[in-house]
């Protein structure tokens, strides 16, 4: 399949088209919501801010929010890395999930990660809660306080789940439509060329996660979030395939709004908190780090493993994939793809 754009483009030219079809996406995105929140919601274009900043005194508040926020992260976001993949000349299918087929185990298995991390990824919460910079970036600290407090209320606003069907359309726009947006960008285009760029996994990786934290403006929560792309970029790195990364980011997002919903509808004890900044007691944190440990060395042997029917499966130079027995690599050889989609060797690590 043929693009506009040669698919051999550097690495930092895809980052760079990426942020322009970004931008666009953005732009179509708000263009669809004046139009609906006008014909819809009787709310015209000046009004739309004050009614996002503050949805519940609005009483077409919640719908408007809700919807502006789930198309700006379609059209942006996903929207944005489909694009870029057309573009180049890629498949969809081939540029997000070159390597192999995925069993339902290794969904399953990623999502049981991020359920058995979440008694860990408290200590961190409340670390990163409780976090102080410099005295000469006060006011930096000061700022960042108060836009935290101003995102939680609005979170706290749009989370307020008084019936199922708003409990339902919170799951699609707050846990599917981000794990399949905000995935194909960070962990399909932005990690994959990282990776080529500096050919290394771990560094692409790393910045990876860094810059899916940083760019959610959240700096006392900044530390967990980093951890969580951590999860997400390894998952991506050793599997090959954009859905195992995609259902652990889902399962963050869902099992938060689930805990948020059984509390308001008083079905758990209060003391279950999805929004406290408190530690579990420690022997529920010991069982998470010993649990999530086992399996996250259970996934990198699985989904490293080169052998059998989930051998390597890498892209031509038109985006086609090709694959053989004889040609896959053994899991000792951990290798990348080149500009093009090409197997080119080993990673540096």
């Amino acid at each position: 399949m043929k693009g506009f754009l040669p698919n051999r483009l550097p690495p930092i030219a895809n980052l760079i088209l990426l942020v322009v079809l970004l931008f666009v996406g953005f732009c179509v995105a708000w263009f669809f919501i004046a139009s609906v929140s006008n014909l819809a919601f009787g709310i015209n274009f000046q009004q739309i801010g004050n009614v996002m900043q503050q949805p519940e005194r609005y009483p077409q508040g919640w719908a408007l929010s809700m919807f502006a926020q789930g198309l700006v992260l379609f059209l942006s976001f996903g929207g944005a890395a489909l694009m870029l993949v057309k573009l180049t000349g890629y498949h969809v299918a081939e540029y997000f999930a070159p390597r192999r087929p995925v069993p339902g185990l290794w969904l399953l298995m990623a999502a049981l990660l991020v359920i058995a991390s979440l008694p860990l990824m408290t200590t961190l919460i409340a670390w990163n809660a409780q976090a102080h910079l410099p005295d000469a970036l006060h006011g930096v600290e000061v700022w960042a306080k108060e836009k935290e407090d101003q995102a939680q209320a609005l979170t706290k606003a749009l989370t307020n789940f008084n019936s199922p069907l708003r409990f339902w359309i919170g799951v699609l726009v707050i846990a599917i439509v981000p794990a399949i947006s905000e995935e194909l960008v960070f962990r399909g285009v932005i990690q994959r060329n990282l990776v080529q760029s500096f050919a290394s996994r771990h560094v692409g990786v790393w910045l990876a996660a860094f810059i899916f934290s940083a760019i959610h403006l959240q700096f006392f929560g900044f530390v967990p979030r980093f951890v969580l792309g951590l999860l997400l970029g390894y998952l991506y790195e050793w599997s090959g395939n954009i859905l195992v990364p995609m259902a652990a980011h889902f399962t963050q997002n869902f099992s938060q709004l689930l805990l948020l919903y059984w509390q308001q509808r008083q079905w758990v004890s209060p003391e279950l908190d999805p929004d406290a900044n408190e530690a579990m007691p420690w022997p529920w944190v010991l069982a998470s780090l010993l649990v999530t440990a086992g399996l996250l060395y259970w996934l990198h042997e699985h989904l490293t493993d080169e052998t059998g029917p989930t051998q390597l499966r890498t892209l031509g130079g038109k985006g086609v994939t090709v694959a053989s027995p004889e040609a896959a690599p053994t899991p000792a050889a951990a290798r990348t793809l080149g500009r093009d989609g090409v197997d080119v060797g080993r990673y540096r690590d």
